[in-house]
């Protein structure tokens, strides 16, 4: 967790207690150490809906007063790890809810985070499509960006907890939403111009997987990490946490990590056959079987539209980059202006 940055555990858990509840900084306050003052975090603008107009980069109400105390502090749950970082809920005081994302390790000065990451929210946070990037916090021991909450989760998170159980998380219909809102979440960013500012890439998501997608509870999806690749290492680390030395991932159904719009597209096709419940494969000969490919019901429309996402999938994890659908293909395809 966020304290972990700063403060020893006093002690481990006794029996008959749990170790995964969320622990308050307030435990640890006599052991933070390395801040004799506080240190308010950088707020981003905040757009009305339309776009329009947006305060000021220090003056925003909602996060002008939010400093790196008050988010040590605040009741802390661990939502998610990844190579690049930790994804924690947080919720202040007044009762507002976050997610703060801490980078294990950020090869840039603060001068330059501050540049790139700034320049990042300015573009993502004008999408409907994108999770809104509210504040960010550069410091000596610690790194992290604040985020808008979504009480449901990833769409990771979804799929995966239902087939543990043996149930359908979501309709079709309640996928395709899902799947729209991704594709026009990418199509804004392939459209940046200028596409690149000074070792930036704008029209580059660098990191779309299935649990960088939060789903609303409408069902719409927004896609979060725009661009956090190029702020931060990725890290592989083992179940305690710990860094691990680099290994490759299996060839199969590993996302892409190259940085490039190609790559966007086929981290996306994944994503599509996750939603799928795709491969259902036939061991013997390789071949996909059309009939009870699904893992949710369909009725004869939404099955063809269904088949036609997987077609749509396939395409995009095509071996060859150059044979790959753009983006603007692909909304065409799924009959989306």
């Amino acid at each position: 967790m966020l304290s972990r940055a700063f403060a020893k555990p006093r002690r481990s858990p006794q029996a008959g207690e749990s170790s995964l509840r969320s622990t308050s900084i307030f435990e640890y306050e006599d052991l933070i150490f390395g801040f004799m003052d506080d240190i308010p975090l950088t707020s981003f603008p905040e757009y009305n809906d339309d776009h329009s107009y947006y305060k000021s980069m220090h003056n925003s109400e909602s996060t002008s007063q939010m400093t790196l105390r008050q988010v040590l502090r605040a009741s802390v749950g661990v939502m998610g790890e990844s190579p690049l970082g930790m994804t924690e809920k947080v919720v202040l005081l007044g009762g507002k809810i976050c997610a703060v994302k801490r980078f294990r390790r950020v090869g840039v000065r603060k001068s330059e985070f501050g540049r790139r990451i700034e320049r990042l929210g300015l573009v993502g946070n004008q999408c409907e499509y994108l999770v809104p990037v509210t504040a960010y916090l550069y410091a000596k021991r610690i790194k992290f960006v604040v985020c808008d909450y979504y009480p449901m989760g990833s769409l990771a998170d979804l799929l995966s907890g239902a087939r543990e159980q043996g149930h359908t998380a979501l309709e079709w219909k309640q996928r395709f939403k899902i799947i729209q809102g991704i594709a026009k979440a990418i199509s804004f960013i392939h459209s940046q111009n200028p596409p690149r500012e000074k070792h930036l890439q704008l029209n580059i998501h660098g990191n779309i997987k299935s649990s960088n997608v939060m789903v609303n509870i409408d069902f719409t999806a927004r896609l979060s990490d725009y661009g956090f690749v190029q702020l931060a290492d990725q890290v592989a680390v083992d179940d305690t946490g710990q860094a691990e030395p680099p290994v490759q991932p299996p060839p199969e159904r590993a996302y892409a990590d190259t940085l490039s719009q190609e790559s966007d597209i086929y981290n996306f096709g994944i994503v599509l056959m996750d939603i799928l419940g795709w491969p259902n494969v036939s061991s013997s000969s390789g071949v996909i079987k059309r009939s009870d490919l699904f893992e949710f019901f369909v009725d004869r429309e939404q099955k063809k539209q269904a088949l036609k996402v997987l077609d749509i999938a396939l395409s995009c994890t095509n071996s060859l980059s150059d044979a790959r659908p753009t983006i603007g293909q692909i909304l065409s395809f799924l009959g989306v202006v």
